[in-house]
């Protein structure tokens, strides 16, 4: 697919750095030598790359995996996927979204930073972003707390994969392909229960209940309050 995608001259110095940062963050991770060391190779001064990332290295790993989730949001787009059930159109995104990430050393230099306990909150924010993106690429057509807890198991599903994928060393990750079917597996089982609950005569009055509390939660961009994160709406007297 082409990208008709037109940069800012900001945007364009970052994603400058991020490529020639890519050189480094093998060796120096993502880290304000390999910072310095893109500027040097990208003919950028200190003070412009700065201006462009404030954060520095960090500005740099945000960038690198948001540019994943595009390129695999690229790639479902221009793939024929509507013979697929919803399970393996998940697998698929998921295996996408590992072939965009490309640079596996990157990838594992971005995980031992938004590990760190400063950054956790930044690395939770990019993991939801990315199931995110998978939900919205596959039309979830979700309004009340199914949002949420949508991207929250695929959030803990696609985490998961990453780190099996990092030390996968199998002909063609094909280890990795199986560890995804598993967790869909997994997933997928959860949900059977649920249906079983709401089923089962003893526990469907609790699960209407919840289904009902479950419906004043609502998703970002629904009803009066302009994409807020999420909302509890009270129920009318």
């Amino acid at each position: 697919m082409t990208d008709t995608r037109t940069d800012t001259p900001e945007e364009a110095t970052r994603r400058a750095l991020l490529d020639a940062a890519l050189l480094h963050v093998p060796f120096d991770g993502w880290s304000d030598a390999a910072f310095r060391a893109a500027a040097a190779d990208a003919g950028i001064d200190a003070a412009t790359a700065r201006a462009a990332c404030p954060r520095g290295a960090v500005d740099l790993a945000v960038l690198f995996h948001r540019d994943g989730d595009r390129r695999m949001a690229a790639a479902w787009a221009a793939a024929d996927t509507g013979p697929l059930r919803v399970r393996e159109k998940v697998a698929f995104l998921l295996r996408q979204r590992l072939d965009a990430a490309g640079d596996k050393e990157a990838v594992r230099r971005g995980s031992a930073l938004f590990a760190l306990p400063h950054m956790a909150p930044e690395g939770a924010r990019l993991i939801w972003e990315t199931a995110d993106a998978i939900w919205t690429a596959l039309g979830d057509p979700s309004e009340d707390v199914n949002w949420y807890t949508k991207r929250a198991t695929l959030a803990g599903v696609y985490a998961s994969v990453v780190l099996y994928w990092l030390g996968d060393d199998s002909l063609d990750h094909r280890a990795t392909d199986d560890f995804i079917d598993r967790r869909i597996d997994d997933v997928m089982r959860i949900e059977k229960v649920k249906g079983q609950l709401r089923e089962n005569r003893l526990t469907r009055p609790l699960m209407a209940a919840l289904g009902h509390l479950g419906s004043l939660v609502k998703a970002p961009g629904t009803g009066a309050a302009p994409d807020p994160p999420g909302r509890w709406s009270p129920p009318r007297r």
